[in-house]
This record gives C-alpha cells, sequence and structure tokens, in this order.
C-alpha cells in the first residue's frame, strides 16, 4: 500500500522536530529521513517580511499531487509538506518538506523533487516589505526554478 502524505497549508508556523515525530512514529520500515526546512531571509538587511498569498483549496491539491508523484517515483515510506501564508519576518520558517525510505537516495531525491515542483506549480504568490517601511513588488518566478523542475521529467 502506497505512504498517504501529510499536507498542510497554515498561517501558524510548525516545529520541524514533532513534524519527523509524527511521520515516524511507530514505523521501523524506515530507515530514512530527509527534511528540507525553507526560511525567509532578511536580503542583507532590506527585507522586513514576506508577505505569502496562495489559492486556497487549489494549493493544498496541487501540493497532494506533487506528493504523491514523489511517493509513487522514489518509493517513499512517508511524506510531510507543510507551507506556510501570511506575513513571515526573517528567520521564520516558510515550507517544510520531510520525505521518509527505506534508503537515504530515495529520501533526499523525494524531497528535492517535491521543491523543486513546490517552487514552479503550487500556487503560492510573495511579495516584499521592505526595511524601509515600503512593500516591494511581487517575487517573480526564476529561470533556474524552471531548470530545476525540468531535471526531473
Amino acid at each position: 500500500m502506497a505512504a498517504s502524505p501529510t499536507i498542510r497549508v497554515q498561517n501558524e508556523d510548525f516545529h520541524l522536530q514533532t513534524e519527523i515525530d509524527r511521520l515516524v512514529a511507530g514505523r521501523t520500515d524506515i530507515g530514512a529521513v530527509v527534511t528540507f526546512s525553507g526560511l525567509c531571509r532578511d536580503d542583507g538587511g532590506s527585507l522586513n517580511a514576506l508577505e505569502l498569498e496562495h489559492y486556497p483549496g487549489m494549493a493544498e491539491a496541487e501540493m497532494r499531487r506533487i506528493a504523491e508523484l514523489a511517493i509513487a517515483r522514489f518509493s517513499l515510506q512517508g511524506l510531510t509538506a507543510i507551507h506556510r501564508f501570511g506575513k513571515i519576518a526573517p528567520g521564520e520558517n516558510i515550507v517544510l518538506v520531510i520525505a521518509a525510505s527505506r534508503h537515504r537516495q530515495a529520501a533526499f531525491d523525494g524531497a528535492n523533487f517535491v521543491m523543486d515542483f513546490l517552487k514552479t506549480a503550487a500556487p503560492f504568490w510573495k511579495k516584499e516589505h521592505l526595511a524601509d517601511g515600503s512593500t516591494g513588488g511581487w517575487v517573480s518566478a526564476k529561470d533556474a526554478d524552471d531548470k530545476a523542475r525540468d531535471k526531473w521529467r
């Protein structure tokens, strides 16, 4: 039976170790756990916060689709993907991906795959709030993100 991913889009913060513990509790079939935690950075002191918006319902559905693809492709034993929305200050969590598998390479590949597709396919948008009090623009998609995603095709 294929693993069922845990998918959450939430305003509140998450705790990395708590999420790992939830994923592996009582499991003896897991030999590797790989995590990716994305944080808001201050861009050299110029950024006060990022405001993340999402398309409710669609964001969760796309995250689930991506997670299920990763589970099938890499034979993952478990997968958790959490993405926050709202105003997030530098140093705070934005996204978490936890991939669990029998062996390390599948867990690494699964986590990387999920992040590459979340960056390009899930309906999330970021607006910059600058340290000088002004509102910056919406953050544009990057060609590098598309190239990272395309390597999986």
